[in-house]
């Protein structure tokens, strides 16, 4: 069994991504069915191994584990054929439709099958176990019942059974199908092992032994969909970038809002101030300021003129744009993002792969010998119960799940703590690369700063207090939504400025902004928008140009008489 996740993040750059291209382009219509049971890469390679040799090779399977889909481009197989070898894998195929979500909403855990099943053998187990204990007058003596040999647990009473009994079906009820499966393929693994260390343990009466087994087993399967589910609500939070409707300008220059989907290459949409871009594209007419930081992570507004490309799930800022698209909606740049964190699950650390391979011998290697442990010496001395026991003892203390199990939760553990710490790491084959890495460039962008701005200094100039400056400069900022605004109004709110909203508001596009604040004319805006308009002195240009050089966003406010 193998556990393994993937986080996406919030607020990081992964312009990178969009760089990358599915290898593998279909040469015929594919088929996209819906893979129930299929949570983490061990299914994979399961149904890699049962419907490679009916497609043509595993190059004709193409997996989306956080959308659990499997797409197939062999042109000469059948829906029903793959549905038949899928159920033979122990999980369940429908075909795909396309009106189902890309992503299924995350199901809560008083829902979910697999979970209510676990908390329901630990609850059984344990209470089985609690009669048992009262029973037999105390948890130690339970305990020594349990582990005095062969016929120990002819001392089990049978409310006690019938409560270890509940509690091992439900912890193996999820894995029985998979286990019939490898049964069915001749291929031993984790599942069927277990499986017969369950059986093994009832028939010996072992029954604590059994239902804690059992338990656990479908506890470690419950993470794994758990760690699971955490990538699919990351998926779902980048789903949510996309807007379900876009507004299309049609021939006679009228806007219809229509789907996303529906709008074909090179038609026109209109990006209103504040809307999100449904499609990828450039620009044809209007210029604004686009938040790419959902996309690029950039931390400031981008400034975005006639022929800039612009993406889907960026934010527009405060002007109109026309925009031609460029892709359809499924090809857009944030739907390939979405795809390769989804493909990306497959991408196993080269620790994981040795692992797997030495588990391919081992497993099948420990299951003949304890098989000849059980066989083999009863037929010189006898005893057949006794040496079935040991059987089972070496079939479990042999095992390798500590093995087969470290290496995908040490994987897991560095993708959560990576997710939780805004990281976004697209699979375990990455997370080793650093142990090799000897020089390391870092983007400044969500690598070492937040893409938070916030006010550090304030200088007021010309006898103008700090309490007027803050006014004004609010009073403007009020009505802008840009990162730069709302770090210079929560600054004046903390510091206790009253902030009436500008009059006559308006932006001056990729310059800054200005309004009448108290019946008087007052701009507000870059460097680049003081030197226009020829207000600024030596000193100015001097504190200005420090002030940048040492990395900060300067905004200047003045009126027409001065700064």
């Amino acid at each position: 069994m193998e556990r393994c996740a993937k986080r996406a993040l919030r607020g990081i750059s992964i312009f990178n991504a969009f760089a990358e291209t599915l290898k593998m382009e279909p040469t015929t219509a594919p088929l996209v069915f819906k893979i129930h049971g299929m949570d983490c890469a061990e299914e994979v390679t399961t149904l890699k191994k049962e419907l490679g040799p009916l497609v043509g090779g595993d190059d004709h399977l193409l997996f989306d584990l956080l959308g659990a889909k499997m797409t197939v481009t062999a042109a000469d197989v059948t829906p029903q054929t793959i549905m038949a070898a899928v159920g033979r894998a122990g999980m369940r195929a429908e075909l795909f439709d396309d009106k189902q979500p890309a992503i299924e909403p995350t199901r809560r855990w008083f829902v979910d099958r697999r979970t209510l099943l676990t908390i329901a053998s630990g609850v059984f187990g344990a209470l089985g176990f609690t009669y048992h204990a009262w029973q037999a007058g105390g948890i130690r003596e339970a305990l020594g019942s349990e582990g005095m040999g062969i016929t120990a647990g002819e001392g089990v009473p049978l409310v006690a059974r019938a409560l270890y009994v509940v509690g091992i079906l439900c912890g193996v009820w999820v894995v029985l199908p998979k286990a019939w499966g490898a049964v069915r393929a001749l291929r031993p693994d984790m599942n069927l092992l277990m499986t017969i260390a369950v059986a093994g343990a009832v028939g010996v009466n072992e029954w604590f032994e059994a239902a804690t087994v059992a338990f656990l087993f479908s506890l470690s399967l419950a993470l794994e969909a758990w760690s699971v589910g955490r990538a699919r609500r990351a998926v779902e939070a980048l789903l949510e970038l996309t807007p379900t409707l876009a507004w299309q300008k049609q021939e006679d220059g009228s806007v219809v809002q229509v789907d996303p989907a529906k709008v074909t290459v090179g038609g026109i949409i209109v990006v209103k101030p504040g809307e999100r871009l449904p499609l990828d594209g450039e620009v044809a007419r209007g210029s604004s300021h686009i938040n790419q930081a959902p996309i690029t992570g950039e931390s400031e507004p981008v400034e975005k003129n006639v022929g800039d490309p612009v993406f889907a799930g960026t934010v527009n800022g405060n002007g109109t744009l026309e925009v031609r698209t460029t892709k359809p909606a499924g090809e857009t740049t944030l739907a390939h993002i979405i795809r390769l964190i989804g493909s990306a699950q497959a991408k196993r650390a080269p620790s994981e792969k040795w692992v797997e391979k030495f588990a391919q011998v081992y497993t099948p290697t420990i299951l003949m010998l304890a098989l000849a442990v059980a066989l083999l010496p009863p037929l010189f001395v006898g005893e057949w119960f006794s040496w079935f026991y040991r059987a089972l003892v070496l079939l479990v203390i042999a095992c390798p799940c500590a093995l087969v199990i470290s290496t995908p939760v040490t994987i897991v553990a560095a993708l959560a703590s990576a997710a939780k710490q805004g990281v976004l790491i697209k699979g375990g084959l990455h997370v080793e690369t650093p142990a090799h890495v000897k020089v390391m460039a870092l983007d400044k962008t969500g690598t070492i700063t937040e893409g938070k701005p916030r006010v550090l200094e304030v200088f007021p100039l010309n006898n103008h207090t700090e309490a007027e400056l803050l006014e004004r400069a609010a009073s403007l900022e009020s009505h802008s939504d840009h990162p730069l605004a709302t770090a210079i109004t929560a600054y004046a709110k903390e510091k206790g400025v009253k902030v009436p909203p500008a009059d006559d508001f308006r932006i001056i596009p990729g310059k800054g902004a200005a309004g009448q604040f108290q019946g008087k004319e007052f701009w507000l805006g870059s460097h680049r928008y003081l030197e226009e308009k020829k207000m600024e002195t030596p000193d100015v240009h001097e504190q200005l140009v420090k002030l940048s050089d040492a990395g900060r966003s300067v905004v200047v406010v003045g009126n027409d008489a001065h700064v």
